[in-house]
């Protein structure tokens, strides 16, 4: 499971660099192959356009991918005449099945694309998408659990430690964030920010804070009367630089597992917001949003495993950091060790 992990954020980092399309959004849709079955050849004529597309660089094209210098036109046969290129266009009845093109005019090739995941309704490449999709999933989880640990640290740290009615002020509303419900919370601070790419990251991120402030917020309680905390306060250090120096250092492990539990929990609330709707907005490719294009075929059977894929990858992904959050916990548990 974690070469897994290692291998999807691997593909995540490089993104439009290994996707068999590199346009943006891996999003270029030819309607004439929609629904094509895994493994599926096409092959294609390949037509430079007239505009000036600038080519980008390479680290460019790995973040933002590469608009097509060509126009894509599925065919089923070509041929050489004269000082012209005919060709039966694929999936088009006769006599609209052929076009024509001259050599001096076009600048073309023919070439021939793998569809290892087939495609979808709208002419997309799903290994692409799938691609992306996880460099969505990923950056959400690191975002949102980076928002949430600043939030949850320093609020549990700090009602853990000074006590009384900061404590008080700081668990009341640990409770009303804690008592609404999080997908509704989130839904809610999206409408709220708009939906979209950053939005979505930070509407996740300030409702899993919670969580991890109670976690703090205990075991500084645990360890606020410890001899090398009154020996701090003894020696005159300031209490944030007791606290940060001294107490969340010992509980930086436990901190870990939490996070490594709710960067699994961002992955879903993502993935459950894209197929509401609400999340990542198209052309951008989620695998909550590549499931709500293709769960009606799951009825069908046919093309079931458009929605089954990421469907899958998201259970995988969600199993590895959970792993992940265990091992880490039986690295650091001091009484194993023992």
């Amino acid at each position: 499971m974690l070469c897994f992990l290692g291998f999807v954020t691997l593909i995540a980092a490089l993104g439009y660099l290994i996707t068999p399309d590199s346009t943006p959004y891996s999003n270029e849709q030819i309607l004439e192959i929609r629904l094509q079955k895994p493994y599926s050849k096409v092959t294609f004529l390949a037509i430079q356009k007239q505009q000036d597309i600038k080519k980008k660089n390479f680290v460019d094209k790995m973040i933002n991918g590469q608009p097509s210098l060509f126009t894509s036109v599925p065919i089923s046969k070509h041929w050489l005449s004269d000082d012209s290129i005919y060709v039966e266009l694929l999936n088009e009845s006769p006599p609209y099945n052929q076009a024509s093109y001259g050599l001096s005019d076009v600048n073309f090739q023919i070439i021939q694309k793998t569809y290892y995941l087939g495609t979808d309704r709208y002419g997309r490449d799903v290994l692409s998408q799938l691609i992306i999709g996880a460099r969505v999933s990923l950056s959400v989880g690191f975002v949102s659990v980076f928002i949430a640990l600043i939030i949850g640290v320093f609020l549990g740290a700090v009602g853990g430690y000074f006590r009384g009615k900061i404590d008080d002020a700081i668990m009341w509303f640990i409770n009303v964030v804690w008592s609404i419900p999080t997908l509704l919370l989130v839904i809610a601070i999206s409408f709220a920010l708009g939906a979209g790419f950053w939005q979505i990251f930070v509407a996740i991120g300030l409702t899993m804070w919670v969580d991890i402030a109670r976690v703090v917020r205990g075991q500084v309680i645990s360890l606020r009367e410890k001899e090398f905390v009154e020996a701090s306060k003894a020696l005159g250090f300031k209490s944030l630089s007791i606290i940060f120096k001294h107490i969340l250092p010992n509980i930086t492990g436990t901190i870990i597992v939490v996070a490594a539990a709710n960067f699994a929990s961002a992955i879903l609330t993502e993935a459950s917001l894209s197929f509401l709707g609400i999340g990542v907005q198209p052309p951008m490719p989620s695998w909550g949003t590549m499931i709500k294009e293709n769960y009606g075929y799951i009825i069908l059977n046919e093309y079931a495993y458009l929605a089954i894929i990421p469907g899958i990858a998201i259970m995988l992904l969600v199993l590895c950091f959970m792993l992940l959050g265990n091992i880490i916990r039986d690295i650091l548990d001091v009484k194993d060790s023992g």
